[in-house]
C-alpha cells in the first residue's frame, strides 16, 4: 500500500472497517490507530471498545481529539501505516473548543499538509454531510459547511479517495 486514501460515506456505511481491512491487507509492522473520539457517555464508551476488538494486538492506539496533523507528522517517520478515525468527531472536537471557521480552515491546511509529507501511508476516515437536507439550525448549518470544507481539501490532498455505499467501496479517485 502507498500513498494516502480517503476514505467517506455516510453513517454505518462500513468506512472504519473498510480502512482496518485495507491496512491489515498491507502486511506491514507498525500500525497506529488515531482516534478522535472523545467518550462523553457510556454508548460511545461502548463502542470505542467494540472498535478497539475489532484491531489486532498489532495496532497501537494514539487517543487525539485535535492534534491530528502533529500526531500524523510525528509518528510517520516510525510507522509502517497511520489510520485516522473520523474527520468528522475531529471537527465536531474543534468546535466544542469553541474554534472559528478561519481557525478550522488552519487546521485543515495543517491536516492536509502532515498527510501529503507524511513518511509512511495514511487513510483517513469520514462521514459525507453534503447530501442530506440543508440543517434547520445555525450551529448544524456551520458543522455541515466546516466538514464539508474538511473532506473536499482532504479528498484533493489524497492519491486515493473511496466512497463507501452499504459496504461496497467505490473508488472515486
Amino acid at each position: 500500500m502507498k500513498g494516502s486514501t480517503f476514505i467517506i460515506g455516510g453513517c454505518r456505511s462500513g468506512k472504519s472497517t473498510h480502512a482496518l481491512k485495507l491496512a491489515e491487507q498491507s502486511q506491514v509492522n507498525k500500525k497506529l490507530f488515531i482516534a478522535t473520539c472523545v467518550p462523553n457517555d457510556k454508548e460511545m464508551e461502548n463502542r470505542i471498545e467494540r472498535h478497539k476488538r475489532e484491531r489486532s494486538q498489532q495496532w497501537e492506539t494514539l487517543e487525539t481529539p485535535v492534534r491530528i496533523p502533529d500526531a500524523i507528522t510525528d509518528n510517520s517517520p516510525t510507522c509502517d501505516v497511520i489510520l485516522v478515525d473520523c474527520l468528522t468527531l475531529w471537527i465536531s472536537n474543534l468546535f466544542f473548543e469553541k474554534k472559528e471557521m478561519d481557525e478550522i480552515s488552519g487546521h485543515v491546511q495543517r491536516l492536509t499538509h502532515s498527510i501529503k509529507t507524511a513518511k509512511c501511508p495514511v487513510i483517513i476516515v469520514s462521514n459525507e454531510v453534503g447530501t442530506g437536507i440543508v440543517p434547520e439550525n445555525s450551529l448544524a448549518r456551520h458543522f455541515r459547511d466546516a466538514i464539508g470544507f474538511a473532506n473536499q481539501n482532504v479528498a484533493k490532498s489524497c492519491d486515493k479517495v473511496i466512497w463507501m455505499v452499504a459496504g461496497i467501496p467505490v473508488p472515486i479517485k
